[in-house]
């Protein structure tokens, strides 16, 4: 247990064992607390159902509806429309963070453009590019874009200046040190930022398919509520959850596969 108690200190580290034992741990109370509850009869089944309740259900949903299809074309629509949008961000960004100009001439206007709300372009978009697959990857790329750009900016402006100083007086030049010095340390950074924009990017696929949408997670959620069947939506909230922490636990070990001289 010494290994856990040091831990408590302030940036300690934990084996991976005891990682998933807490975090086990921390899922254990919040389902003992969800059932405590709702099988006491503490609260309406109607409003938080009980985790049987919603077992029951997600094991119908995955084995007799299309289900896993609305989670397939929910999965593509967030992933088309982030890949575009970090395509287009990382070059932008790195630009802006490094070039005093390009700073100046981009990034007052993407910081006018990230308070815009994404889903108040539906209607836009709808009236532009109709309601198919389009519309709805849009609605992801104006909401992950600018917070990309900026955020990549920001890891770019993170990296010392002394290292910049130092790559000159071995020979870097002014036109490599952007490939060679600047990149290469804020990449860590930078694969951060993607798997925080692209937890936010889940928030805007659900409001594109709660408008216009025939198919995916937040279709089949507003439809449960238009019938009242509070559990399917529990099963619809509940996959998208596990959905993200399967994302983020893949990001870890990348950033870690790729980047363990930077943990």
């Amino acid at each position: 247990m010494g290994s856990l108690i040091d831990a408590f200190t302030p940036k300690g580290k934990m084996k991976s064992t005891y990682v998933v034992v807490v975090a086990a741990i921390a899922f254990a109370i919040i389902l003992l607390l969800w059932s405590a509850f709702t099988l006491t009869g503490a609260v309406d089944p109607f409003f938080l159902p009980p985790p049987t309740d919603v077992i029951k259900t997600a094991i119908s949903l995955f084995t007799q509806g299309d289900f896993i299809k609305d989670i397939g074309i929910t999965v593509f629509r967030v992933m088309a429309g982030f890949i575009i949008a970090a395509a287009v961000a990382l070059p932008l960004g790195l630009m802006i963070g490094t070039y005093a100009p390009m700073s100046a001439f981009l990034e007052y206007v993407v910081s006018f453009v990230r308070y815009l709300p994404a889903s108040a372009f539906i209607p836009l978009f709808i009236l532009w590019i109709g309601i198919d697959e389009p519309e709805k990857i849009a609605v992801i790329i104006l909401g992950s874009f600018p917070q990309l750009i900026l955020m990549i900016a920001t890891n770019v402006r993170n990296v010392p200046m002394s290292m910049i100083e130092v790559s000159y007086t071995l020979g870097t030049s002014k036109a490599d040190v952007l490939w060679k010095v600047i990149l290469p340390k804020a990449l860590p950074d930078i694969m951060d930022t993607f798997r925080t924009v692209l937890g936010w990017a889940w928030t805007y696929v659900i409001v594109a398919e709660l408008v216009g949408a025939s198919s995916g997670i937040g279709f089949m959620i507003i439809q449960s509520q238009r019938m009242m069947n509070t559990a399917n939506i529990f099963v619809g909230i509940l996959s998208i959850g596990f959905i993200g922490m399967i994302i983020d636990v893949l990001f870890k070990l990348c950033h870690k596969k790729f980047f363990f001289w930077n943990n």
